[in-house]
């Protein structure tokens, strides 16, 4: 599908483990700030993993009740997507499809209806963009959705993106600035001599380099450190759907308490998701399928007349409080996280690729940044 180089250097300023869209994000920043050699490394296909699996929603207001450091992290990210799609059309041709339609969010019950009350009043209160819609001013908006809907929210500025043309773009950007690619390659370990990182092993071969950026996402926790980190990354399975309708049966993405619906510009429909704690186990299941297609039908009832022409599941990476691991961390010099994305790494790869480059280049960490310090853990 993608880039496929074979290993050639021996040495590089910057590995960087894992070739998502935070592994290729970082590389892209750091080759733009001058960093000169730079190795991606990842263990399948470019892009095929978490990043390919999932449905490209920037949505940071919808399902968080408080404003946090993650919430304020989130937001930043979404606002540079404008201009980081622009940039990546001017440097490869490709249009990321950055929809800017907006996000509902629908209640059903009074139960809903409470929670989308106390959202909107706290967003409200912070100066965030949101609109309470009546049952009737939502089907207005969007012909079909369920005459059970009594209410609903619309973020103006929660968008969506093809993370599929993003993952496609960002291997022609890396691409056009030099930066090796290589796939098909397993890192086993990462190298440290008296406290500071000197390389890694792959399953071929050592390759030298003084910083090692670790984005292997849900298999991160599978390389090998003389001092292990007391985190844990873990795969969370999310399975999804993909229905055909023509002409749109939508222009936002929707999202009710179950699930959400994503319509693309060609007419596709995603569904999605499940949240399960199933190993690396990539399989969908009769009991997703069904699962999902339940929410789907709930939130638009015409949907169970579209023929589903797609499945397929993806793993998401999660610590165990949720939040990505972003920074310098306390085991190695050199050593550096950028996993544990979760639910959001498409949502975060900008302001990722930012402040990792920033971290490494200019050993400049904001404070900000302090809630998701690889070092929150503690070591073993």
């Amino acid at each position: 599908m993608l880039a496929n180089t074979n290993a050639s250097n021996t040495s590089a300023d910057v590995i960087i483990i894992g070739g998502g869209v935070i592994g290729l994000t970082i590389a892209r920043a750091l080759a733009q700030r001058g960093v000169r050699q730079v190795t991606l490394i990842e263990r399948g296909r470019l892009g095929a993993e978490a990043s390919w699996a999932a449905g490209g929603i920037l949505a940071p207001q919808v399902e968080v009740d408080h404003n946090d450091a993650f919430f304020q992290l989130a937001c930043a990210s979404r606002d540079l997507y404008p201009e980081f799609g622009a940039a990546l059309k001017e440097e490869t041709g490709v249009d990321v499809e950055l929809d800017t339609t907006g996000t509902l969010c629908l209640g059903f019950t009074p139960k809903d209806e409470t929670e989308l009350r106390h959202r909107y009043e706290w967003q409200q209160g912070e100066g965030l963009e949101v609109e309470w819609l009546a049952g009737d001013q939502v089907r207005l908006l969007e012909s079909c959705i369920s005459d059970k809907v009594i209410c609903g929210l619309r973020f103006p500025r929660d968008f969506q993106i093809d993370n599929r043309r993003l993952l496609n773009a960002l291997v022609r950007a890396n691409e056009e600035l030099g930066i090796q690619l290589i796939s098909g390659l397993s890192v086993k370990a990462i190298r440290i001599k008296r406290e500071r990182v000197c390389g890694v092993e792959t399953a071929s071969s050592f390759v030298d380099a003084p910083i090692v950026v670790v984005a292997a996402g849900a298999w991160s926790s599978l390389i090998d450190l003389p001092r292990s980190p007391r985190f844990q990354i873990e795969p969370v399975r999310g399975q999804m759907l993909c229905f055909a309708a023509s002409p749109q049966i939508a222009r936002h993405v929707i999202y009710s308490s179950s699930g959400y619906l994503v319509p693309r510009l060609d007419g596709r429909v995603l569904a999605g998701s499940t949240s399960e704690h199933a190993g690396f186990d990539k399989s969908v299941s009769k009991e997703g399928i069904d699962a999902i297609r339940s929410m789907a039908v709930e939130i638009a009832p015409g949907i169970a007349a579209l023929p589903m022409i797609d499945s397929w599941a993806g793993f998401r990476p999660r610590a165990k409080d949720d939040l990505p691991l972003l920074g310098p961390s306390a085991e190695a010099a050199g050593l550096f996280y950028a996993t544990g994305h979760y639910r959001n790494g498409i949502l975060l790869a900008p302001i990722t690729g930012r402040v990792m480059a920033d971290a490494i280049v200019d050993g400049i960490v904001p404070v900000n940044l302090q809630a998701f310090s690889p070092n929150r853990f503690g070591l073993n």
